[in-house]
């Protein structure tokens, strides 16, 4: 308690002065941050309580209950932790206060040392449950509103699948890239499965060396290593009766998936450094990026663990598999950038078109960013090809929109880019064929070749520019 950012921060409420004085000095000189109130209203106000950590409250104030002052506080949802104080205690108004949420009662006069430890167990006790309600919204179940867009045949018969083997509670394997939505399809597995209303628990294998991956995932005990000073439940035991997703299962290290498959076998394992075993009812759902049947040919993952989690298999195609979904996860995505950042902003045709034909190598992943960035740096309301991110802006003009009998020949391109490239160096040849990384020898040449050639308009190929501007 040296530190007064790590201090426990006390709110003393009572109505005798000497009694503040007196019991708040000691507080403090022990190490606690002390504030003092004489009344009910200057505890309420919420300017007053937002920093305590513990709240000692009097019983009786000059302007109000005590347990009026409480319930308000309560009514309010104030984090502290509350100690009630009175010299008038009787065990009627104990029970009241405790009924309201006090989470101590003390009567007056008390010895230091008892209040001092009713002020440690009584922040204790909150930080407790801070910590279980961080767990909680941290493991909660996903949203019931989550969906896979996209309208292609392989989206709807991927989705189908999910709906199938959600139904089956099995070890399931999801493939897919990077970034196609292999969590977002485990999510909709256990939605869709009997148990939606437990926890989904997802683990980043990937991102968790050896050691660390078998503590998280299984748990210890007090004293299995250095610094394992308490005990820790493993995210198997979290999931209970829920999912665990073991993402980028591929990355585990073969100790890790020995216990991975014990589980699977037999429902149970050991925390690291336990001896007891644990019996747990969940469902494994793991995901890879990583070619498992190469990898088990090679002796990098186990065999008998890949048979265990492939019961069903699932394969999400890669994004430039599926361009006729591209419409559907652009609608979507700006819909969500423009309620997120309150904006009502659109995409033109050019604009798409440009994201229909890019490869996309990071798949959704990166097409959710590339919306993000064009919402926010956009500064009308339509979005167009400027607005894009540089890296998918194309070199040249983008050519026109025709059906697959118009697609124009290699030459014919190759007479566009030239012509391009002419209008932007103002028509100075020499700057065109350095540009074009050529000699101005062959770059005559080519102008020559394609003289005269379809759409040909202006001086820029048909006529060419003086040598020098």
């Amino acid at each position: 308690m040296n530190h007064s950012d790590t201090a426990i921060r006390v709110l003393l409420v009572d109505d005798d002065p000497a009694f503040r004085r007196v019991m708040g000095a000691e507080l403090a000189r022990r190490g606690y941050v002390v504030e003092t109130r004489a009344s009910g209203q200057e505890v309420l106000d919420p300017a007053a309580n937002a920093e305590a950590d513990v709240i000692l409250l009097d019983l009786r104030l000059p302007d109000m209950d005590g347990l009026e002052v409480l319930e308000e506080l309560r009514r309010r949802s104030v984090a502290a932790g509350i100690v009630v104080l009175t010299g008038h205690g009787t065990i009627d108004t104990a029970v009241r206060a405790m009924r309201v949420g006090a989470h101590d009662y003390l009567e007056k006069p008390c010895p230091i040392a008892k209040l001092e430890m009713a002020i440690q167990k009584t922040h204790e006790h909150v930080r407790l449950l801070t910590r279980q309600r961080v767990l909680e919204d941290g493991y909660a179940v996903p949203d019931r509103g989550v969906e896979f867009v996209g309208a292609s045949p392989a989206n709807r018969k991927l989705l189908d699948a999910v709906e199938r083997i959600a139904r089956t509670d099995s070890t399931t394997l999801i493939l897919g890239e990077t970034g196609v939505g292999k969590e977002l399809v485990a999510t909709l597995l256990h939605m869709q499965s009997g148990r939606r209303e437990a926890p989904f628990v997802a683990v980043n294998c990937a991102a968790l060396h050896d050691e660390l991956f078998q503590t998280e995932v299984f748990g210890h005990e007090k004293g299995a290593f250095t610094g394992a000073d308490r005990l820790k439940h493993g995210l198997f035991e979290v999931a209970s009766s829920g999912t665990i997703f073991l993402d980028e299962v591929g990355d585990t290290s073969p100790e890790a998936q020995a216990k991975l498959l014990r589980v699977l076998e037999t429902g149970r394992f050991r925390r690291l450094g336990g001896t007891r075993e644990i019996a747990v009812d969940v469902r494994v759902v793991a995901a890879t990026n990583r070619d498992l049947t190469q990898a088990t040919a090679r002796g990098h993952f186990r065999e008998d663990l890949y048979y265990r989690l492939a019961i069903f298999t699932l394969t999400i195609p890669p994004l430039r598999a599926r361009p006729e979904d591209i419409p559907c996860l652009v609608d979507h995505f700006i819909a969500r950038f423009n309620r997120r950042f309150s904006c009502v902003k659109r995409m033109d045709d050019d604009a798409l078109d440009v994201l229909r034909r890019h490869s996309w190598p990071g798949n959704v992943r990166e097409l959710i960013h590339v919306i993000e960035q064009s919402v926010v740096l956009c500064d009308g309301d339509v979005i167009r090809v400027e607005d894009l991110p540089p890296s998918l802006r194309p070199e040249g003009p983008p050519p026109p929109r025709a059906d697959a009998e118009e697609i124009p020949s290699l030459r014919e391109m190759q007479r566009r880019h030239i012509q391009w490239v002419l209008t932007k160096v103002g028509g100075n040849r020499a700057k065109a064929a350095r540009a074009l990384g050529m000699s101005e020898r062959t770059f005559y040449r080519l102008l020559e070749r394609h003289r005269g050639g379809p759409s040909a308009r202006g001086a820029s190929v048909d006529r060419p520019a003086n040598r020098r501007s």
